[in-house]
């Protein structure tokens, strides 16, 4: 054995990422430019909100890929000395003229998964700033800052910018020189990774936002509104000047459940948020802790319960305001009984089996059941703690650069979230329908433990972002880990359900799984029936996390290495 060895013990039970741990604050996020930014105004004497506010403006600049300013932002806020959750739903809406009569006199059968026909008016901008009014300490002027300077001087383009996966520069180039010529003008040609890329058209909004005393009213009812109105005209999109003129940020309670000595919160059920509550509420009617983390017990538990609750998510979840949704009997603790004894623990269903959560029962009769006629056999996140106990979780997603074309002039996309909507059946929940605020994948979480506020976490990755962050939780509440462990831990992903994007595409008992679970595990779920797609290892996941122990002031912040390993984004974290 080595004489000058630092370690002869096994390292394979280490993490990557060590807990980063401070006193003062946390931010973490999908990128080190706006973990920075988020940073430098809580050291400037900002609050978690400012910080989580200032990063996500920044996220919109350099990981386009993922989200721009022109998408979606929901969140969770908790602010000190209060024993609440407050949600704010930063969701689109659809135009005034988005019916399914407009979309079906243009000869579809689905709303398009790109270009202008699923663009609803821009939600992010009035998500942040009334989150920054309400809740924030620093002016409007000194938080986009940070996005400002970053969009005139330039910042180092991204691995994840460059290549990500069908949804980076490189893969999009094609598209943008054929159809998109704003998109074209800006991102063309393509950058080398590291080199310093700037975005003057979006500096340009941001410092005309910036310098006046209304900027909600400048986005929605000024020249920004004028821009996107003419863009949309000018090629037959639905999304009006009296759309965005009408918006409002609506500010909303959380959907929550206890699970043993913590509670989780999040967003209503126009996300997939209570999907993740139903899951744990399924599983927490088995011994976890026997169990044990990683066995083929528990994977196969999670599927199962997963399917189970998704297919609720799949049947009765849309907006509150436009749709009937039963949430207080989805969420109840004798409808969750009787779907549990649905689980066979040794063979994988094959079915998509919603409750009748109307009348309390463990199914719905297959007459009545809302599938999918083709069902058979991007996103960032920012968390923000400070000293105090604010806790922010954001999750900004949308009009990214890969769905919708740069307007020139703003020097951002439109979101095409609007393709989440279904055409029919008519009693869908999720039927497009003008002003309705479209059934989103965008979930953001918050937890308490002992009554005392825990924990902000989040990630990107659309249908999967709730199935991963249940597992996160799992890990955290029900197994004991640290965060880097928590987060690191192998994951797996359901594909069963109809998905949320159009064509609502679905692979019938497909689990797309790690392999670090390890052989014997994978062989014995194929021997329970489950179809596994093994994934590349370090590709199902992405969360972040910042954690407040109001004990000790205690602050702590984790991300993802799957960010960088997946080529997605260069994910980072601060605490001090």
């Amino acid at each position: 054995m080595s004489r000058r060895a630092y370690r002869t013990l096994p390292t394979g039970g280490r993490t990557f990422h060590p807990r980063l741990m401070g006193t003062r604050g946390a931010v973490a996020a999908n990128s080190n430019p706006s973990v920075n930014a988020g940073a430098d105004v809580l050291k400037a004497g900002g609050n978690a909100i400012d910080a989580a506010v200032a990063a996500s403006f920044v996220e919109g600049l350099v990981n386009p890929q993922m989200h721009t300013i022109g998408g979606e932002c929901p969140m969770l806020v908790r602010l000190a000395g209060e024993s609440r959750v407050i949600a704010v739903n930063g969701n689109m809406a659809a135009p005034a003229r988005a019916t399914p009569e407009a979309f079906r006199a243009r000869g579809l059968a689905d709303i398009p998964d790109s270009g202008i026909l699923a663009a609803g008016v821009p939600a992010a901008f009035g998500a942040l700033v009334t989150a920054l009014r309400r809740w924030g300490t620093l002016p409007f002027a000194e938080v986009i800052a940070p996005a400002i300077e970053l969009a005139r001087n330039g910042f180092p383009v991204s691995e994840g910018l460059r290549n990500q996966h069908k949804y980076g520069i490189a893969p999009m180039q094609k598209r943008f020189e054929s159809e998109w010529p704003g998109s074209a003008k800006l991102y063309l040609p393509v950058p080398a990774v590291a080199a310093l890329f700037r975005n003057p058209a979006l500096a340009r909004t941001f410092e005309y936002l910036a310098a006046d005393k209304d900027p909600l009213k400048a986005f929605y009812e000024g020249d920004i509104a004028v821009e996107i109105a003419k863009f949309s005209k000018a090629r037959d999109g639905l999304l009006a000047r009296e759309d965005l003129a009408t918006f409002k940020t609506k500010i909303e309670e959380p959907a929550s459940l206890r699970f043993g000595d913590t509670e989780l919160f999040k967003t209503g059920f126009w996300s997939q948020g209570p999907a993740e509550l139903q899951t744990l509420a399924l599983m927490w009617q088995f011994d976890l802790k026997s169990i044990g983390f990683g066995t083929p017990d528990y994977c196969h538990l999670l599927v199962e319960a997963m399917k189970l609750a998704y297919a609720d998510r799949e049947q009765y979840y849309g907006d509150p305001a436009m749709a009937r949704v039963p949430g207080e009997a989805l969420l109840s603790a004798d409808y969750t009984k009787k779907r549990a004894a649905l689980i066979d623990m040794q063979r994988a269903s094959l079915e998509l089996r919603p409750g009748d959560a109307w009348k309390n029962s463990a199914l719905l009769p297959e007459r009545d059941r809302l599938a999918p006629k083709d069902w058979g056999p991007g996103t960032v996140h920012v968390d923000a703690v400070d000293a105090k106990g604010n806790m922010a979780s954001f999750t900004p997603s949308g009009a990214w650069i890969s769905s919708a074309e740069v307007i020139e002039a703003l020097g951002f996309p439109l979101s095409v979230r609007m393709m989440t909507f279904y055409l029919e059946p008519a009693q869908h929940p999720n039927v497009v329908a003008p002003g309705k605020r479209p059934r989103t994948t965008l979930t953001p979480s918050m937890a308490f433990r002992n009554g005392k506020p825990w924990m902000a976490f989040g990630t990107m990755g659309g249908d999967n972002q709730g199935q991963w962050l249940l597992q996160f939780y799992l890990c955290r509440a029900a197994y004991g880990m640290s965060i880097p462990e928590a987060i690191e831990a192998p994951r797996l992903s359901s594909e069963h359900t109809p998905g949320f994007f159009a064509p609502h595409a679905s692979e019938p008992n497909r689990v797309r799984i790690e392999p670090r679970f390890g052989g014997e595990v994978l062989d014995e779920l194929r021997r329970r029936g489950h179809d596994l797609d093994v994934a590349p290892d370090w590709t199902e996941g992405f969360v972040s996390c910042a954690a407040f122990n109001a004990d000790t002031g205690l602050i702590e912040a984790g991300c993802d290495p799957r960010g960088s390993k997946a080529e997605c984004f260069p994910a980072f974290a601060l605490a001090w």
